[in-house]
């Protein structure tokens, strides 16, 4: 499906018609200035809390404007939708108010937490199908399933009444704000939110820059965009889990590509940062996607001084079990924290050597591994340090060469880094 003018037109009145469905059963969201975010920026910078719908994310949008929008007769079909998390929630919980039958096709990998947080949604109207080992896996089934019972598919992104639905967080922030909003930054995954956004405020105000957020472990629009078509990612990193799609919509494409001024990419430990500074600042508990167009900020920051910014954050799906994870991918991607293979002689008095003489006053052992074998005069020990910042990790090299301490500091790219973070 190619977008064409007529398909924008037709778009904007289905944003419209979608925002008249929605109202009273999706929350409008609050628009929350951030004054932390303001002074460190020179802008006027808010948050669109879709965080705050009741199932945590955007997704209930398109999710209930696609379904409520179908025929008697194709409601009676039932739906079928393959989702990793949150598109599942807000099918489930489109079926569930408006009854009707639903399967759902999720990776077999998901976590219990979401798969029981679609079932409280869904109840007795839904039925969850695991399946794979990744979405894409899941989204093949669904729609294998979705022929075979003459169902309907809920597209979690390539679909215009999808799209309509998650157009209205763009009507929102433009009619709170009295058209007054230079900049929005939109996640993208599908592509599905920020097509919807910038089709309705480049249609109110063709000045209003609209910039895309992707994380650098799936930057599947980013690479479509750079290639004038759709392609398709061979791998991706699957940690930023709300946009981890391998391929984005034809559609989507054509309508980012026609209204986006860019695309961003953050790295993984960035968005991880974001998170945390979220978390201690401001109170909000947001998922990776959630917080990329906040992480966005520090890639266009010179492109804001005095102006009206809006960051949707679009999610707050997270798993307090990830947060150990996520501190420690925040403090690597800072140069804060780093692993070193060393090698001790097997003889008293080594580790205080490396404590009294490598060691700064504010360098600090995480993680420290050694078995002594008896039959060799050396061993190796797995050595985790944390810096009080990025700058102190040179003057700790030269502290280690100087006591002549055979080392290694551990790259990124190695299997046992991969294990360690």
């Amino acid at each position: 499906m190619r977008a064409t003018g007529t398909d924008t037109e037709k778009l904007l009145v289905a944003i419209e018609d979608a925002a008249t469905r929605l109202d009273g059963i999706v929350a409008k969201t609050p628009l929350q200035l951030s004054n932390r975010l303001s002074r460190l920026y020179g802008a006027t910078v808010y948050l669109k809390r879709e965080d705050l719908q009741e199932v945590r994310s955007f997704k209930i949008r398109g999710a209930y404007n696609k379904i409520a929008s179908l025929e008697p007769s194709e409601k009676e079909r039932g739906v079928v939708c393959a989702s990793a998390g949150n598109h599942a929630q807000g099918v489930a919980s489109a079926c569930s108010d408006l009854r009707i039958r639903g399967t759902i096709f999720m990776p077999a990998i998901t976590p219990t937490q979401k798969i029981d947080r679609v079932k409280q949604f869904g109840g007795e109207f839904i039925e969850i199908s695991l399946v794979g080992a990744s979405y894409d896996d899941a989204n093949r089934a669904a729609e294998e399933f979705c022929v075979a019972n003459h169902a309907v598919f809920v597209h979690p992104f390539n679909d215009l009444l999808t799209i309509a639905g998650q157009g209205t967080v763009g009507k929102e922030i433009y009619e709170e704000l009295g058209g007054k909003v230079d900049v929005v930054v939109a996640s993208i995954g599908g592509g599905g939110l920020a097509s919807g956004v910038a089709s309705y405020l480049k249609a109110k105000n063709p000045a209003i820059s609209i910039i895309g957020a992707e994380p650098a472990g799936s930057p599947s629009m980013a690479e479509s965009l750079r290639a004038g078509e759709v392609v398709t990612l061979d791998q991706i990193d699957t940690f930023v889990d709300g946009v981890a799609v391998k391929r984005v919509g034809e559609l989507t494409f054509d309508l980012c590509r026609k209204h986006l001024e860019k695309v961003v990419v953050v790295p993984e430990g960035e968005v991880c940062t974001t998170l945390i500074e979220l978390y201690q600042n401001e109170g909000i508990v947001a998922e990776p996607a959630g917080a990329l167009a906040v992480s966005a900020l520090t890639k266009i920051g010179d492109q804001l001084h005095g102006k009206t910014v809006v960051c949707i954050l679009s999610g707050g799906n997270n798993d307090i079990l990830r947060y150990p994870e996520i501190m420690e991918r925040s403090l690597v991607s800072q140069g804060r924290k780093h692993y070193f293979i060393i090698e001790f002689a097997q003889k008293p008095g080594q580790l205080r050597q490396f404590v009294d003489q490598a060691l700064g006053p504010t360098d600090d052992i995480v993680r420290f591994e050694y078995i002594k074998k008896t039959n060799k005069e050396r061993g190796a020990a797995l050595v985790g340090i944390e810096l009080k910042k990025s700058a102190d990790l040179q003057p700790l090299l030269r502290r280690m060469q100087e006591i002549e301490l055979n080392c290694r500091l551990l790259d990124s790219s190695e299997l046992l880094y991969d294990y360690l973070i």
